[in-house]
């Protein structure tokens, strides 16, 4: 329902953020940054999402234009995703997100297991 509204806004914020669409589309865009990752990749540096979940963002976000999927003609088959441009341009925007909450966010919150990599 909220989600059905934020679509129907005129207001370029809102529609920034539906795009988004949840919690996890802007985790993966941080772990995957200026990289190409596979599925387990991924998955191995998320560990709190389930691979069916990051099975259908990751579809998302291809449809999304946020991410290339790129499919290897190898057996087996090895898929890697990778940032496009428009995705790339997210990640100014979440480092300051990320250091908004250090400074303002009161600590105790549970904090995701994520490990970005290098």
């Amino acid at each position: 329902m909220k989600q059905a509204k934020l679509n129907r806004c005129r207001c370029p914020l809102a529609n920034a953020i539906a795009a988004l669409g949840n919690k996890w589309k802007p985790v993966i865009i941080i772990v995957i940054k200026n990289r190409s990752l596979r599925f387990g990749e991924i998955a191995a540096r998320i560990r709190v999402i389930s691979r069916k979940v990051l099975t259908d963002q990751l579809k998302e976000m291809v449809a999304d234009g946020l991410l290339t999927r790129q499919e290897f003609k190898e057996l087996p088959t090895r898929v890697e995703y990778r940032l496009t441009e428009k995705g790339i341009a997210l990640l100014p925007i979440f480092s300051l997100l990320e250091e908004w909450e250090t400074k303002f966010v009161t600590e105790g919150n549970m904090q995701m297991s994520i490990s970005p990599g290098k």
